[in-house]
């Protein structure tokens, strides 16, 4: 991108009175924007304003509430009396029955060692007091749910440093290996926390990502870079079968991270078990933009990405319709895509697959705990700063999220027991991260996020809406079923807002594991249900009751429904770009942008 001018810069002496205001006033903003934008440094990217007024509306509301206060202190006499009661029964019998369950999905205390005196009488009060502050921040008269989930979620995180699973003094599975080595787990875990610093601070990937090298380990599906813009690399896979289907597999990931999550390893790569089956594979490779990007929008990647992508593999397979595949972001961004060409009477899409991506954002999980106008100046003026939002801007929110899994649990595993956990390619890919540009999102986390102007109309392409009720393209969906990022009751709303075939998945597993589920993957399970366009809408629990259930991997079940929307006949696998066109290979796969850093 070309730098502004000097001209365009400096002050022009002769320019008019209201063009001189206008500068002046966005030095005054500018001086904002850098105050903001420093103090994110300290604050992990949370604005302190977002968290003052959540607690705020929290404590004034408490305060003004004397029947929920006396309810809080009755009961805490009614938790202090169960805890009482636990350890009158734990006295004569350490097998008694505990006062209180862990949650779903809290795994801290489920070592035998815990049932033990007096580990299990720490466990049981923490559980208790946890119990007692979940009460303490719902519920109270007045305050605005909003807010309420987040003084939720920071009174969560503050007593989950406190957990007793944390204290190498409390934590009796450390107690028995400090016994067992003689305090050399200390030692070694002290050992990998200065690594893991070091690290850190030098900006290397963690330990044990140099096992999992792009084009060497990962990312290997042979391909070439057939198509090159200055915000994509558009992938074409090599086939493996003699003959192919007729219309080709367009995937678009999401541009938050590498595009290799669906090329992993060849064991658990989606676009190789695509290819195997005889699909022609094209993958777009989003560029890892600079501070020179700040202002590509939102629809500079539908244009530069999906659009230019679709152009490149309609001149490589003419005549073809194509299928379209969209994970997280990319999904959501194929979906706007796929609107603005149903609006446009462009019927170049045979299908559309959207993969743990969401439509509409009115419930959005907890990542809703970062986004209102408050976090979302604070981030833009973060972006304002450095041209785009930097992986380490990202990773502190989502690690929140999974505090238990991604910080504490690692807090024990690493540097109190002293071990290393083994590094796969789902977590170095992880690791491998991307930025986003200040202008693009922005306009992301503003108009969908913020306001949700994709599922109710108003987003506008070209000029005109983008409304996701003109896609009459049959619809394959899948949510999964702990997902953190985009939850699967959110994802399923998509049926609200089409009136096309909608065959939706729920399958097992998270965010990314959950779409990463090759056939052979043990204790792997999923849903699915059809819902054609005239049949009334279920409500999602009313879906799970009904929609069939399977053991395995709901890739076989994908693979079928692509056929069903295919044509019956098998051709010969096109050539590797199109010299005629202009569009010859440029490198072997998986080309150059994916390793930017």
């Amino acid at each position: 991108m070309t730098q502004p001018s000097p001209s365009q810069i400096v002050p022009n002496p002769d320019s008019t009175p209201a063009n001189s205001e206008a500068l002046g006033l966005e030095a005054f903003r500018s001086i904002d924007r850098m105050r903001e934008a420093l103090s994110a440094q300290f604050t992990a990217g949370l604005s302190p304003q977002a968290l003052a007024l959540a607690f705020f509306d929290w404590s004034i509301h408490l305060a003004a509430a004397p029947g929920k206060r006396a309810e809080l202190s009755y009961k805490a006499g009614r938790k202090a009396g169960r805890l009482l009661a636990h350890l009158a029964a734990t006295a004569p019998d350490v097998n008694a029955p505990p006062c209180i369950q862990p949650l779903p999905g809290d795994y801290r205390f489920s070592d035998e060692s815990w049932r033990q005196f007096p580990f299990k009488i720490w466990s049981q009060a923490f559980l208790l007091n946890q119990q007692w502050w979940h009460n303490v921040t719902h519920e109270v008269p007045g305050v605005t749910p909003h807010h309420e989930d987040v003084v939720s979620f920071t009174a969560r995180q503050l007593l989950d440093m406190a957990s007793p699973s944390n204290n190498p003094f409390t934590n009796p599975e450390i107690l028995a290996k400090m016994q067992e080595t003689g305090g050399a787990n200390l030692v070694q875990g002290f050992q990998n926390w200065i690594e893991d610093t070091g690290r850190l601070v030098t900006g290397q990937p963690p330990v044990g990502t140099e096992d999992f090298v792009v084009g060497r380990d990962v990312a290997v599906t042979p391909g070439k870079v057939v198509y090159r813009n200055h915000l994509i690399e558009l992938i074409q896979y090599a086939p493996t079968t003699e003959t192919v289907r007729p219309e080709p597999i367009l995937i678009v990931p999401a541009w938050i991270m590498k595009y290799y999550i669906l090329d992993l390893s060849p064991q658990n790569s989606l676009i190789r078990h695509l290819v195997a089956q005889g699909h022609t594979v094209f993958c777009i490779s989003w560029r890892n933009p600079t501070e020179q990007d700040r202002e590509l929008s939102l629809d500079d990647y539908r244009r530069l990405g999906v659009m230019a992508a679709l152009e490149a593999v309609g001149a490589i397979v003419p005549d073809r319709k194509i299928h379209a595949a969209g994970y997280c972001l990319g999904g959501t961004l194929l979906s706007v895509a796929a609107a603005a060409m149903a609006k446009a009477r462009d019927a170049r899409l045979a299908s559309l697959t959207l993969l743990a991506a969401q439509t509409d954002f009115s419930e959005p999980g907890e990542l809703a705990l970062f986004i209102d106008h408050s976090q979302l100046h604070y981030l833009d003026s973060m972006m304002w700063n450095r041209g785009y939002l930097a992986a380490d801007q990202m990773a502190g929110a989502f690690q929140l999220l999974r505090s238990n899994d991604l910080i504490w649990s690692r807090l024990v595993h690493d540097y109190l027991m002293g071990e290393r956990t083994p590094m796969i390619d789902l977590m170095a890919w992880n690791a491998d991260s991307t930025r986003m540009p200040y202008r693009m999102h922005a306009e992301y986390l503003q108009k969908l996020y913020l306001d949700n102007e994709l599922a109710v109309g108003r987003l506008m392409v070209e000029g005109r809406p983008a409304a996701l009720q003109n896609i009459r393209t049959p619809l394959f969906v899948v949510g999964t079923e702990r997902d953190h990022v985009a939850p699967w009751r959110s994802v399923y709303k998509i049926h609200y807002l089409t009136d096309a075939d909608v065959t939706f998945v729920l399958t097992s597993g998270g965010h990314n594991a959950g779409i990463v589920s090759e056939p052979g993957h043990p204790r792997r399970r999923f849903r699915i249900a059809t819902k054609a366009h005239e049949d009334p809408i279920l409500g999602p629990d009313e879906w799970v009751e009904n929609a069939t259930s399977h053991d395995g991997s709901w890739w076989i079940s994908w693979v079928e429904w692509l056929a069903a929307q295919s044509a019956d006949d098998r051709v010969s696998p096109p050539a590797m770009g199109n010299a005629e066109k202009g569009l010859v290979p440029l490198d072997d796969a998986p080309g150059a942008y994916v390793l930017q850093r």
